[in-house]
């Protein structure tokens, strides 16, 4: 078990130094993409627009204080407890930002050239091309160095981008151009409808000049920012915004806690305006304060109102009633009632006060339950029913639910229409709310009609005993009790509107501004993040090249690589044989001191351990494909046999593309076809290589119209049988496996079967198949892999050093040592000199 683990860690090393040597191999293109990728990164962080980020802090009261006037008072939304969602949806309402647009000075937007657009033009190149694309630009809040005056009144084109140039002090040149143009309204608030295909437009126009056009209507007048030293020459740029599309990009602000115990919430919005984006906030967030202190003094307004006019109403019944009971006072001279009928008169004057509390409260339901019926689009008039010191918990929560549909209906109205599915569902509420509250009037009237009647009827009674009592009395009482009717409910209503005056006075917003958004030192751009970037970019540059270099391998589909053999075969891999950069075919005989010779001695050795001592020897060469190399080592395969002092023999049995004859200068008119018909003997055909000694080359001969039927011959059988008398080594040099069957016909008279496979060359599903179908037929195979690269090549820098350990890599194979004549490095001119 721990001999097996160390197998597999040493395997896990390999694969380790192999990736090593495929990237290493791309070295340069590491080095670019990474030199690359820091530059883009550079300009990116240098030249890209920076936003800014600016935060306000809100405190949210959970709820009323016990101390809060209006609680007191009972004025004012006693059951609305607000609470911190209620209030961050609120702050993030569409209202509340359109509101606040509305009231900065953001319908015009003013642009200026970057650093980037200036280092362009001091270089003359044409920058038309950024411009247009609206690229390189600053916005410049409040340092333009000019000013658009332009009529409210009149329809603008929004969206419409212009570039403006100076041309002196009092002139200046415009241009504009776009597609799908819209106008908008800023007085009523509205698009106009239509929309413009195309907009071509330019003009030369004096400063204080009204520009009019189908599109716009303006001045252009500068300001204290102008330097004629620097804007003249430059080009800027300037659009109208409407109030919608301004409102929706400063929606995107983020609020939260500052922490789960804290009612603070934190607001935070980026922009590449600095101080525009501090402007927009501090609005922002004093609109959400003052939007709370006009709907807490909305309801005491309109109960002064109502007061007011009951007060109207009630004045003249009070003057009439004084003046009677002084008339009568003074027509039978009488200042006071008796003492019994004091007491009568004491104990009216508190039904009397009764009845003139219910009265006005009913006239109050009456008017609710007149102003809800008539009331479909606002309710801005409506007087709150705790204002009238109606108490009543059901009236007062319908009441307020209505108001809050109300107001939820023209936040949505603002980016909806009355048909929206939204606008339909809040219309069924607000009828279902309606319907519930006169329901609920309608039973408030009714009882207070009856309390009304009973109180009228104990007033009957006390008439009754009046009667009793003298015709002066009598009738001074009856006097005296119109007057203090009328006295009551004149007294009460100045009450409810003295209250409802030191309610508004006393009114303060439920939240208050912790911190205000400011612009200073500390803000430092958020964006771009110039360390992340650049570790972006340092990242992003080596994983392009190790993307490239594992795609490159995964998608390629030829042998690469040792363990793409060991993957689509089970056969044995006995050698790896070098590339060989020679000028000649027969590298062991001309080269015997060459790398690539010593790869094929080691091939050499490892058929040893095959034949295990076997005397003669038959070694077939085959391979999948023409162009892998199977006659390249046949013949150098043979030439390190005839070098060992073995007698060995080359047979061409490719019959059909015959070559070897080409690389030794040799005859092939005679060969194994004319052996095989019986035109020629054993003698004719045998050539001595006249390269290397011991070696004998038989050529194929002339090309057969049948060779398979040859090789499947006895006369064939008849030639290994004598080949094997007279020869140490037979060398078969055959076809590819992958196209006929004559490697297989050949297969019985061998020995030892070399499967040659080239690097980056032989394909591997072809090999894997093929491989396959030699292992269905039970015959055996050994792989060597051709052409390999040593110098980086996939891996195999390290793999072939470590397949000959001794015979090549580490004994006396040290490149630089002398023993390869090809290995040994060329020493570059000027590294070292002489010593004097």
């Amino acid at each position: 078990m721990e001999n097996f683990d160390n197998i597999q860690q040493q395997e896990e090393n390999i694969d380790i130094k192999t990736l090593y040597y495929k990237f290493s191999r791309h070295w340069f293109l590491f080095g670019v993409s990474i030199l690359i990728a820091i530059t883009l990164a550079f300009l990116y962080n240098k030249y890209t627009n920076p936003e800014y980020e600016v935060h306000s802090t809100v405190l949210v009261n959970d709820s009323k204080s016990n101390m809060d006037p209006s609680a007191l008072l009972g004025i004012g939304f006693s059951n609305d407890k607000q609470n911190l969602e209620n209030e961050i949806g609120k702050l993030s309402s569409f209202s509340l930002a359109y509101q606040s647009i509305q009231k900065l000075p953001f319908q015009v937007s003013y642009y200026g050239e970057n650093s980037l657009m200036e280092s362009i033009q001091k270089l003359h190149i044409d920058a038309s091309y950024f411009e247009k694309k609206q690229m390189m630009t600053t916005e410049l809040y409040k340092t333009a160095p000019f000013e658009i005056v332009y009529d409210t009144t009149v329809p603008q084109a929004v969206g419409l981008r212009y570039y403006l140039k100076f041309l002196n002090k009092n002139e200046y040149v415009i241009e504009a151009e776009g597609e799908h143009i819209y106008k908008y309204n800023y007085s009523t608030r509205r698009f106009v409808k239509g929309e413009i295909e195309k907009v071509i437009y330019k003009g030369k126009f004096r400063f204080g000049q009204e520009v009019k056009s189908k599109y716009n209507t303006f001045k252009v007048l500068l300001n204290r920012n102008f330097n004629p030293e620097k804007d003249f020459g430059k080009l800027y740029q300037f659009l109208f915004n409407d109030y919608i599309s301004l409102t929706k990009h400063y929606m995107g602000i983020k609020i939260e806690p500052i922490n789960r115990e804290a009612s603070i919430l934190k607001l935070t919005l980026k922009s590449s305006s600095l101080p525009k984006a501090v402007d927009y906030l501090n609005m922002m967030t004093q609109q959400y304060l003052d939007r709370n202190l006009e709907t807490k003094n909305r309801i005491a307004e309109n109960t002064i109102k109502f007061i007011n006019g009951q007060l109207g109403i009630i004045s003249d019944t009070l003057k009439s009633a004084e003046m009677n009971l002084q008339r009568f006072r003074s027509k039978k001279e009488v200042m006071d009632i008796s003492f019994q009928s004091q007491q009568v008169f004491q104990y009216m004057s508190d039904l009397e006060k009764q009845r003139a509390e219910l009265l006005v409260k009913s006239q109050y339901y009456n008017n609710l339950k007149d102003y809800i019926k008539k009331n479909e689009s606002n309710l801005n008039n409506l007087v709150a029913p705790s204002a009238m010191g109606i108490e009543d918990p059901a009236l007062n929560a319908l009441v307020a639910q209505l108001i809050e549909l109300f107001n939820k209906k023209a936040e949505a109205l603002l980016y909806s229409t009355e048909k929206s599915p939204s606008i339909i569902t809040i219309n069924s509420q607000i009828l279902s709310t309606k319907r519930a509250i006169i329901e609920n009037v309608t039973n408030i009237i009714k009882n207070s009609n009856e309390a009304i009647a009973d109180i009228n009827r104990q007033i009957r009674k006390i008439s009754l005993r009046l009667n009793e009592l003298p015709v002066t009395q009598r009738e001074l009482f009856n006097f005296e009790r119109k007057f203090k009717l009328a006295d009551n409910i004149y007294t009460f209503l100045l009450e409810k509107r003295s209250d409802a005056q030191i309610t508004k006075a006393s009114n303060m917003p439920d939240n208050q501004i912790i911190d205000k958004a400011r612009a200073d030192i500390s803000n430092a751009p958020v964006f771009p993040k110039k360390p992340l970037n650049d570790l972006i970019a340092l990242i992003l540059g080596i994983a392009f090249p190790v993307i490239y270099v594992l795609g490159k391998d995964y998608m390629n589909d030829k042998i690469v690589e040792r363990k793409d053999v060991e993957k689509n075969s089970k056969f044995p891999i006995i050698g790896q044989l070098l590339h060989s950069n020679k000028d000649t075919q027969l590298v062991v005989a001309h080269y015997p001191k060459s790398s690539v010779s010593e790869s094929f001695r080691s091939l050499r050795t490892n058929i040893q351990y095959l034949v295990r001592g076997k005397m003669p020897v038959t070694i077939m060469v085959t391979a999948d494909m023409s162009g892998a190399g199977k006659t390249f080592v046949s013949m150098n395969l043979a030439s390190v046999y005839a070098q060992y002092g073995k007698k060995t023999v080359l047979l061409g049995f490719d019959l059909r593309k015959p070559k070897i004859y080409h690389d030794f200068k040799l005859d092939n008119d005679k060969g194994i076809t004319s052996y095989l018909i019986g035109k020629d003997s054993l003698d004719d055909i045998i050539q001595p290589s006249g390269e290397i000694e011991h070696l004998d080359i038989i050529m194929a001969g002339p090309v057969p119209p049948n060779p398979a039927e040859l090789i499947a011959s006895d006369q064939n059988e008849a030639l290994f049988e004598e080949l094997k008398n007279r020869y140490d080594y037979i060398i078969i040099d055959t076809p590819p496996v992958g196209l006929v069957t004559d490697a297989f016909l050949l297969m019985p008279f061998t020995d030892v079967n070399i499967y040659l496979v080239r690097q980056n060359y032989t394909n591997k599903r072809v090999f894997g198949a093929l491989s396959k179908d030699i292992e269905d037929r039970g015959m055996k195979m050994n792989v060597v892999i051709n052409d390999i690269s040593i110098e980086g090549g996939y891996g195999y820098g390290y793999g072939y050093g470590y397949g000959y350990g001794y015979g090549y890599g580490y004994g006396y194979g040290k490149q630089g040592s002398g023993y390869y004549t090809d290995d040994t490095p060329k020493k570059k001119k000027g590294l070292f000199r002489r010593r004097k």
